[in-house]
Parts: structure tokens; C-alpha cells; sequence
């Protein structure tokens, strides 16, 4: 392992407590309050008026200031921050000498002691004992100072680069309390989806992650091989064709939380791996699905924020129902101010996309084209919207609109200027469901490598007969991303995917 000038000097530390017959990492561990309990025990006690209780507490050092025979210490854990006051006659001289010598910022430590206030009124643990726990060799790249016998005071620089934070997020976590609150909040974000769909009856299941065919969405899978099996399988891109299948074996609400994997471009919005909620509801269909998706965020805002208004990149949010409903043709012509029906061929449609200014690769199939112009209005879908209504050609698994059959029910959801979900009144005739797959096929021998591929088993499920239903996928990520005000996927991921280092 090689170390640097500052880890080589930690080591020779490490060294010092070896020597002095303390192990910088015990087997064993004692507290008998987290910080924040030590804490309320001594105002409780300082309430009624009795001598404070002794406790053992521990935690990582993140200050110290040593004023020759007395020093200052804070130590933090989960539950909060606490000062040490370490005197030289109310411990064992050798072990303020060996705390002097050996501990660093960034240390793990036991100590032991009464409470008492300081001077200046700081509750604090007036340390009789310190045992190291768990020695630190690399500094923590946080802004902190130390304070020597001599008065002078060494400053350390922060944890600034961004990516760097993302690779070690071990350091990222442990020197920053905002980043470790995003991800109480994204936990608190997963259970407070759960329970909303608990109490209104969903099964929670499980479905494949290897898959010998993927399907479910439009999208490049990532491919990998059984050995033993001689088989090549693919990492899901969706849960869709799997839940479904369930609502043919008679549940009818079923949902899965879980990792979807796409083999796509790295952006603010897209990582290759992310977190996904689908639901299914026999009986019902797109309208269904607004309302249910309406009161299922809401539900998981009240329960994570304490409130339904949020602000997001400076953007005041009301999430209070109901939620704006507007066509695809719409909002696209609002937008960009092209009628793309009024182009029902790509070419031309193409054309008046690079008249108008706006990017239309050669290669691209209508309905991507109207894809695109729905890519150029979504920055300024702030508002909870409901954008309904999308062509068949890319919508394959939703059931068409009854008074238009060039047009499905489906709808996306955004907010602020993201796209949070995807839902349908879904498909379930199985001839038109096989005319679809076969369209699908068509499009990927021309080079649509993002589309859907046959799927024999989930038609012979849906001739078994699949109950009307509609679904909803949730990109979990990105409402995280709403809920604590983060602009980028990988603020919301502990460990986000990244380029190889340089």
C-alpha cells in the first residue's frame, strides 16, 4: 500500500500507540448514550438539579485544540455533535501525553466521563478516559484546523471537487452533513412509497433481473452469459412484462421497487443503473393511474417533507392536486410551435424541425422526431403535468384511444423540468399486442436499436385473458432529485457510475 508524506505520519502515530501497549483498533466497543442522548441526560439532570451522569460515548474526531495541560475536542457520530474537555490531572498523564502524540482529526474514539458545561456553557464530557477505536491514516479532506502547543494553527482544504466526491463517497458521506441528510431523505423517500402502497393493498413482488428476453421499454440492454446454461441473458430495462404477467395469474395491485439497467448515455438525469418504482391495478386505466400517482407523491411529500410545497432550482413547487392535463400535441405546439401531426411523414417532419431551429438527425424514425420536440419543451415543465395522448409508433404497449387510432393513452409526468414517470391504460389483446412486437422488430432491423423485442411467453400469458389495467413507472431517482433540491442523478446515488480516472 503506498502512502503519502501526511498517511506515512499517521502511520508512525499508529506506530506510537502500538507502542505505548493500546491497540489502534480494539475488538471491542462501549457506549452507553449516542451524543445526542448525552446530551438531553445532562439537561435532564441540570433540570432537576442533581449531579450529572457519567457516560462512555464515541465518535469521529472532527476538532481539537490543545492549550498545553488542557485541550478541546469534538467528536461526532449519527446522532449529532459533542465537545471533550480533556484536563491533564483528571486523566492519566500518559494518556493526554498519547492524545497529544497519537490522535488525529478523522480518528474513531472512546471516551469516558462526567458532564459538565465549560465556561462559555458548552455541554461537554469531561474525559477521564480515551481509548482509540479505530485509527485514521488518510486525513479527511475537510476544512479544519488543529491548533498546536505553540498557538499555531494548520488549515487543511476542503472536499471541493465534485467528481472526486462520487468516487470516494465514503469521505463524501463522513465529511458532509447535507450529503448524509439526501440520502435519509432518499430512504425516507422508498419507505414512504411503500407504505402508501401497502395501505392501498399493493403486493409488493420480485421479478427477474436476468432475463432471457428484455422488454418493457425503449431501450439498448446490457448483455451478459450463463455459463452453464450456454445462454445469453440480459440485465432488465424494465419490470413491465414480468408484473403484468401477474395480473393474468389473478393478483390485482402488484408493484416492485428495484434497480432497472439501461445502456445508455451518463447525463444530469441518467445514470446506467436506477432505481424504479412500477405499479399495475386491474380494472382501471390512464385516469385511474393520474389520480392514484397524484395521491401517492403527495402522500410521500407529506410524509418526507411535512409539506406539499417544495422548492426546486428556484422554482416554488405545489404539488396540491389536481395536477395540470395536457395533450402531447399540445404542449409540443405551445412549445416549439410545430403541429407534428401536421407532418404525419418523418421527412417531413424533419424538415420543419431544422426550419423552425431545432436538431433532427437523419436517422431518426417519426415517432423519435416527436420524442425530441417533446425533449425541447420539458425544461419549462415546472408544474405537476400530465402530458397524455402519444402516437402509437412509440407507445407500443399501450392500448389506443378509442376515437383515434394513430394514438394511445398514455401519459408522462413532469415536474420541475423533469420527467418523473411513465403510465398507460395497458394493452391487453394479445393479436394486437403480437402486431405490435412485430412492428417493433421491423424498426430495430432498421437500425432502432432501442426497440422491443418479441416476447412469445408474455402473448401466451395474455391469452390466458389479462384483466383492463393500467401502470405507472416511477424513476425514483428523480424524485429524490425533487424532494432535496438536486440538480444532478448522481447527488442522489451513493455510488453513481463515472468515467474511468485519466
Amino acid at each position: 500500500m503506498e502512502l503519502n508524506e501526511l498517511e506515512q505520519q499517521r502511520v508512525e502515530k499508529l506506530q506510537r500507540l502500538q507502542e505505548a501497549g493500546e491497540s489502534p483498533y480494539p475488538p471491542r466497543v462501549t457506549r452507553t448514550h449516542t451524543l445526542a442522548e448525552a446530551a438531553v441526560a445532562f439537561q435532564v439532570a441540570e433540570a432537576a438539579e442533581v449531579d450529572p451522569p457519567e457516560v462512555t460515548v464515541v465518535g469521529r474526531l472532527i476538532s481539537i485544540r490543545v492549550m498545553g495541560k488542557i485541550a478541546f475536542a469534538h467528536i461526532e457520530d449519527a446522532h449529532g455533535k459533542l465537545q471533550l474537555f480533556l484536563r491533564h490531572n483528571e486523566m492519566d498523564p500518559e494518556s493526554y501525553d498519547l492524545f497529544k502524540k497519537a490522535f488525529d482529526l478523522g480518528d474513531f474514539v472512546e471516551a469516558t466521563g462526567p458532564l459538565m458545561r465549560t465556561r462559555t456553557g458548552e455541554i461537554s464530557v469531561l474525559v477521564q478516559e480515551l481509548q482509540m477505536l479505530a485509527k485514521a491514516i488518510t486525513p479527511l479532506p475537510i476544512p479544519k484546523e488543529y491548533t498546536d502547543e505553540a498557538g499555531e494553527v494548520a488549515r487543511y482544504s476542503a472536499f471541493s471537487d465534485v467528481e472526486e466526491r462520487y468516487r470516494q463517497r465514503y469521505a463524501d458521506l463522513a465529511t458532509n452533513p447535507q450529503t448524509r441528510e439526501i440520502f435519509r431523505t432518499r430512504s425516507r423517500t422508498i419507505t414512504a412509497l411503500r407504505a402508501w402502497l401497502d395501505a392501498e393493498d399493493y403486493l409488493e413482488v420480485e421479478t427477474p433481473i436476468l432475463q432471457p428476453i428484455y422488454g418493457g421499454a425503449n431501450a439498448r440492454p446490457f448483455i451478459t452469459h450463463h455459463n452453464q446454461l450456454k445462454q445469453d441473458l440480459y440485465l432488465r430495462i424494465s419490470f413491465e412484462l414480468y408484473l403484468k404477467r401477474l395480473l393474468v395469474g389473478m393478483y390485482e395491485r402488484v408493484y416492485e421497487i428495484g434497480r432497472d439497467f439501461r445502456n445508455e448515455g451518463v447525463s444530469y438525469k441518467h445514470n446506467p443503473e436506477f432505481t424504479q418504482l412500477e405499479l399495475y391495478r386491474a380494472y382501471t386505466d390512464l385516469s385511474g393511474m393520474m389520480s392514484t400517482v397524484e395521491q401517492m407523491i403527495v402522500s410521500a411529500a407529506e410524509r418526507v417533507l411535512d409539506t406539499t410545497t417544495l422548492l426546486y432550482q428556484g422554482h416554488d413547487i405545489d404539488l396540491t392536486p389536481p395536477w395540470r392535463r395536457v395533450s402531447l400535441q399540445e404542449v409540443i405546439q405551445e412549445g416549439t410551435g410545430i403541429d407534428y401531426r401536421a407532418f404525419p411523414e418523418a421527412d417531413a417532419l424533419r424538415q420543419e424541425m431544422r426550419a423552425r431551429g431545432y436538431q433532427a438527425d437523419d436517422s431518426a424514425t417519426w415517432g423519435h422526431l416527436v420524442d425530441n420536440l417533446l425533449s425541447e419543451v420539458e425544461p419549462t415543465l415546472i408544474r405537476p403535468t400530465f402530458v397524455h395522448t402519444y402516437p402509437v409508433a412509440i407507445s407500443p404497449l399501450a392500448k389506443q384511444c378509442p376515437d383515434d387510432p394513430t394514438h394511445v393513452e398514455r401519459f408522462e409526468l413532469f415536474i420541475g423540468g423533469l420527467e418523473l414517470g411513465n403510465a398507460f391504460t395497458e394493452l391487453n389483446d394479445p393479436f394486437e399486442q403480437e402486431e405490435r412486437f412485430l412492428e417493433q422488430g421491423r424498426a430495430y432491423e432498421a437500425g432502432d436499436e432501442e426497440a422491443q423485442q418479441m416476447d412469445e411467453d408474455y402473448l401466451r400469458a395474455m391469452k390466458y385473458g389479462m384483466p383492463p389495467n393500467g401502470g405507472f413507472g416511477l424513476g425514483v431517482d428523480r424524485l429524490v432529485m425533487l424532494f432535496t433540491d438536486c440538480h444532478s442523478i448522481r447527488e442522489v446515488l451513493l455510488y453513481p457510475h463515472l468515467r474511468p480516472r485519466e
